[in-house]
C-alpha cells in the first residue's frame, strides 16, 4: 500500500471536508459582501491604528480578498488546487489576526463585542478559522503527504 492509498480519506470524511469547504466559502462571500456594504464601519473598527493606510481602503481591499477566497473555495474541488486555496485562506486569516488583537487592545466596540471578555473570546475563533481552512480543503493532509514523501 502506498502513502497515497493510506492517506485517502474515507467517503464520510471526504463529504465532511467538502461540506466544510463549501460552508467556509459561503461565510467568506457573506463577510466580503459585508465589508463592501452594510458592515463597512464595523470592519473599519478592526483596522489597527498603526496600519499606514486609510481604514476604508483596508476594509474594501480585505472584502475583495474575502470575496475572491470565498469564490475560490466554492469553485475549486480538485487536488492540489483546493489545498492551495485552503492554505491561502488560512494565511489570510493569520494576516488579519492583528486587527482582532488591536480591537481588544484599543477596546474598540464593533460587532457587538463591547467588553474585553467578548473581544478576548473572539480571538479564540481565529485559530479555528485557520484549522477550518486547512482541514476542510485538505491542505493539512496535502502538506503532511509532501513531508512524508521527502523522508
Amino acid at each position: 500500500m502506498s502513502v497515497a492509498d493510506d492517506a485517502r480519506p474515507a467517503p464520510r470524511s471526504r463529504a465532511a471536508r467538502t461540506a466544510a469547504q463549501a460552508a467556509l466559502g459561503l461565510v467568506l462571500v457573506g463577510a466580503g459582501a459585508g465589508h463592501l456594504t452594510t458592515l463597512r464601519q464595523e470592519f473599519q473598527a478592526q483596522v489597527p491604528p498603526w496600519v499606514p493606510l486609510d481604514p476604508d481602503l483596508v476594509v474594501v481591499a480585505s472584502g475583495v480578498v474575502e470575496l475572491a477566497l470565498g469564490g475560490a473555495l466554492l469553485l475549486t474541488w480538485r487536488r492540489p488546487a483546493r489545498a492551495v486555496v485552503g492554505a491561502t485562506t488560512a494565511a489570510f486569516f493569520v494576516a488579519v489576526f492583528p486587527g482582532n488583537v488591536s480591537q481588544l487592545l484599543t477596546r474598540t466596540d464593533a460587532f457587538g463585542l463591547d467588553s474585553d471578555t467578548a473581544r478576548a473570546v473572539r480571538l479564540l475563533f481565529q485559530p479555528a478559522l485557520v484549522v477550518w481552512s486547512l482541514w476542510g480543503t485538505g491542505a493539512w493532509r496535502a502538506w503532511r503527504e509532501r513531508v512524508r514523501r521527502r523522508r
